[in-house]
């Protein structure tokens, strides 16, 4: 694909909804943002976190790194669209009209979308960021639309968790949680009971929901519309742990869509009035039924999005924010095929301190790549959070032969050691 070129919108740039720094944001979308020739509002209530992250991005990188020029970091309630309103509209009667609100967040994107139609532009519709977000919410838009829905349950904050009618084993969940934290395998009513005033003594007043477990091939659909055309880009495979959690340990590129499930997760997207930006959806292939687990209505994390974006040799970053600046994406993309990727997630089995572990390292041996990204530093104490918190680096490997691709992890894991003291 021909690269680039800058958005004809040349109205004050582009304000960004975020909260922790991730590197979807850091090392994709605010690049992305500059090589577009957008300034950036960054609204976060995490102000000092994300100065941190782009200041130390500055000095690995030697100096102006690839940030916007123009990068100006906000203090912001993101998390009630009323204050994001409120302080763009401040900003815009110095500045002007922003060219689009954007969000890569999973806990943001109803408020992007609110905020983008208050001030008539392009977003996704805060509905289907809702109904995404909302499990529940999900679920019954799905069975209302007469199309494969998963069986569930809602337990509002004081419901008991008796009556639910779902057969065990099934699995407990946060009604809007993410990163598969508090998600539980459940396997009679004592251990539902059990982890519901688990969960609750962590989350006072969450609601949750009780799902059907779905045994089988775990699957990702990774899309991208502009509210006309919606394209099935890729697939990943995930393995993930032994039950009762559920922690993704490795991801591997699968060959080009379409593959099993594909119209029919496309089918159920559109039921829930997902077609605008990047999306995320991981379902279970049974036996030919597409089962869907969530709709995470944003781009891939983990820096999956960044090994997507370099395997399918596409501006993947430009073109999902050229969506919220209201331009039309090509009828067709041109990628890159027959790349191969396993994404490698080193875990922590224990709390404690990280004593010793690799440094980041890039190298190309035999036909194979492999980035090694550290995802948490030596001598940080932590808990054990049981969801991807516990991931203590990455290793990407990218090639054409799956042997080969499997040969150099396992190689790399051997040759390095990770140490956790109490």
């Amino acid at each position: 694909m021909n690269e680039a070129a800058p958005p004809n919108d040349a109205r004050a740039g582009l304000i960004l909804l975020a909260r922790n720094p991730t590197d979807s944001v850091t090392e994709g979308f605010l690049p992305a943002a500059a090589r577009l020739g957008l300034s950036v509002a960054l609204l976060t209530d995490q102000p000092d976190a994300h100065r941190e992250a782009y200041g130390r991005c500055a000095r690995e990188r030697g100096g102006g790194g690839p940030l916007p020029a123009e990068l100006d970091i906000v203090s912001c309630d993101v998390q009630d669209f009323r204050a994001v309103v409120a302080l763009t509209s401040a900003r815009t009667s110095r500045v002007g009209m922003p060219a689009g609100v954007f969000t890569n967040s999973d806990h943001l994107q109803t408020q992007a979308a609110l905020a983008a139609d208050y001030f008539g532009l392009p977003g996704k519709d805060w509905r289907a960021a809702l109904r995404t977000k909302n499990k529940a919410e999900l679920r019954r838009a799905l069975a209302s639309a007469g199309l494969d829905a998963v069986r569930s349950a809602e337990l509002a904050p004081d419901d008991g968790p008796v009556g639910h009618g779902i057969p065990y084993p099934c699995v407990l969940k946060p009604r809007e949680g993410v990163a598969s934290e508090d998600v539980f395998l459940v396997a009679d009513d004592a251990e539902l009971a059990a982890r519901c005033r688990e969960i609750r003594a962590r989350r006072p007043g969450a609601a949750l929901v009780l799902e059907e477990y779905l045994d089988g091939t775990l699957r990702t659909l990774e899309t991208l519309g502009d509210g006309h055309t919606l394209h099935p880009l890729a697939s990943f495979r995930t393995d993930i742990s032994p039950p009762p959690h559920f922690i993704e340990e490795r991801l591997r590129l699968l060959p080009e869509p379409p593959c099993p499930g594909t119209d029919q997760v496309l089918a159920q997207l559109r039921a829930l009035g997902v077609g605008f930006g990047a999306c995320h959806t991981e379902y279970v292939d049974q036996g030919g039924r597409a089962r869907i687990i969530e709709v995470n209505y944003r781009a891939i994390g983990d820096r999956c999005d960044l090994a997507l974006a370099e395997a399918l040799d596409l501006p993947l970053f430009e073109l999902i924010l050229r969506t919220h600046l209201g331009e039309r994406l090509p009828r067709a993309l041109e990628t890159r095929r027959g790349v191969r990727v396993r994404m490698e997630y080193v875990c922590a089995d224990r709390a404690g301190v990280l004593k010793a572990a690799p440094e980041p390292e890039v190298r190309e041996a035999g036909g194979v790549r492999l980035d090694y990204r550290p995802l948490r530093e030596a001598g940080e104490r932590h808990p054990l959070y049981r969801t991807n918190r516990d991931f203590l680096g990455v290793l990407r490997a990218t090639g054409r032969d799956e042997e080969r691709i499997d040969a150099a992890v396992r190689e790399f894991l051997a040759a390095h050691r990770w140490e956790i003291v109490p």
